[in-house]
């Protein structure tokens, strides 16, 4: 992308400049931006730049022209500069203020999820053992969860660290277990039944305990005999469940269903429309969406934004187009560790989606003049924003890739108390 070095004699409205000072050294939020006004070209000159860098590519007006020597150009107004620098100051503090209010609220969100994996992890491990407390346990831990989502007006949904390969199995089931709790409560679903399907997602894949592992983890292509071996999950699982009576019905239904899809061409029982359970209909949607961003084959993973467009336009014959659009509303098009391309032209990382506010997302945003442990993360809003399209992270510089270090696994967790 060409630039060029620019007198501030001839910037205007429109032009999309590099400041060629450090990002602590202006009162801008952003070393490269759009100039939306004049005001802010006057705080460009009364930095004591000289010359600053353009780049036409993104600009959507030209330069002024070359004035000519004996020209006199007008006069910078102090007054009116020194009180817009000092505004964006003011901006820029409170913006810097607000993002440290966010990464506290961010680490807060990130230590209860940690806890609830750490519980995932105990449950399951006891399933074997001590199976009675196991469903207690999990039971507790969906409670709370959902007490929490049901107390809240909108939910933010917050994209979480990464996870270890070992440990996709809890983090597919708890994400399972949360997207269902909020897609159904998005539905208009009872309380009942929003902790049912908390309690289904996270024992939907519970048979797969009872799969080898050198299939489970298998990267290339399976067998028909290794195939047929993984869909007996199903009825591993709902054997399994069946063992518990405190465990409701309808969970053990599920595990054995979620793979049934309503134009017959699920498993095990090949069961249409109205055969499936409503719930299985709702835990499907679920799973779908999260298998397809963490396959079974790495090699085969898909980015969020693709996944949601695959969905809706290729599985609508299978899946239920009613949960499907609200996992949509509740995700937006640009779900949580997407990345994308702005109206900026700058790229960022997808941090968190508004359930009231779906088209302005929060984005972590690569800018190699503010150390990567510092970086921005701006609400699309606030900032005047938009997304313009949803990039491959194989596809990313290097050096942008090690910054915004895009999540090998995608797990999420909601906030209802605060508005982003």
């Amino acid at each position: 992308m060409a630039e060029i070095k620019l007198s501030v004699e001839r910037l205007q409205t429109g032009v999309f400049v590099k400041l060629p000072v450090k990002w602590g050294e202006h009162p801008f939020m952003f070393t490269s931006f759009k100039i939306k006004s004049q005001d802010q070209i006057e705080v460009i000159r009364n930095l004591g730049l000289k010359h600053v860098i353009v780049v036409p590519e993104k600009s959507t007006a030209p330069p002024l022209p070359v004035i000519e020597d004996g020209a006199k150009t007008a006069p910078t107004d102090k007054d009116v500069s020194q009180k817009a620098e000092k505004a964006l100051w003011e901006e820029k503090r409170a913006r810097i203020e607000e993002l440290k209010n966010y990464r506290r609220n961010l680490q807060k969100v990130e230590k209860e999820f940690d806890r609830s994996m750490s519980q995932v992890r105990a449950v399951m491990s006891k399933l074997k053992s001590r199976p009675l407390n196991a469903v207690e346990d999990a039971t507790t831990l969906i409670n709370n969860l959902a007490d929490d989502l049901l107390s809240g007006e909108n939910v933010v949904l917050h994209l979480m660290n990464d996870s270890k390969d070992a440990d996709s199995f809890y983090y597919h089931s708890l994400n399972v277990s949360i997207l269902a709790m909020m897609l159904a409560k998005a539905a208009g679903f009872s309380e009942r039944d929003i902790k049912v399907l908390g309690i289904a997602g996270l024992f939907h894949d519970v048979g797969k305990m009872k799969i080898p592992d050198k299939i489970l983890r298998k990267s290339g292509k399976l067998t028909a005999q290794e195939a047929n071996l993984l869909k007996m999950h199903t009825k591993y699982g709902a054997d399994f469940l069946k063992l518990s009576e405190t465990i409701p019905p309808q969970v053990k239904l599920i595990a054995q269903q979620h793979h049934e899809y309503l134009d017959g061409s699920g498993y095990p029982q090949k069961l249409k429309g109205d055969e499936i359970d409503r719930l299985s209909q709702l835990i499907a949607v679920v799973n779908e969406y999260d298998s397809l961003c963490h396959p079974r084959d790495p090699r085969l993973s898909r980015i969020p934004f693709t996944v949601i467009a695959y969905l809706y336009k290729q599985r609508k014959q299978q899946l239920n187009t009613a949960d499907l659009g609200i996992l949509i509303r509740l995700l937006g098009i640009y779900p949580p560790g997407s990345v994308v391309q702005l109206s900026s032209g700058q790229i960022g990382l997808v941090m968190s989606v508004n359930s009231e506010r779906l088209l302005f997302p929060t984005v972590q945003v690569y800018d190699p003049n503010i150390p990567r442990t510092e970086a921005p993360i701006i609400d699309l809003e606030a900032a005047g924003l938009t997304i313009e399209k949803a990039l491959k992270p194989s596809a990313l510089p290097e050096a942008i890739f090690e910054y915004l270090n895009p999540r090998a696994r995608i797990s999420y967790y909601f906030d209802h108390n605060k508005r982003l």
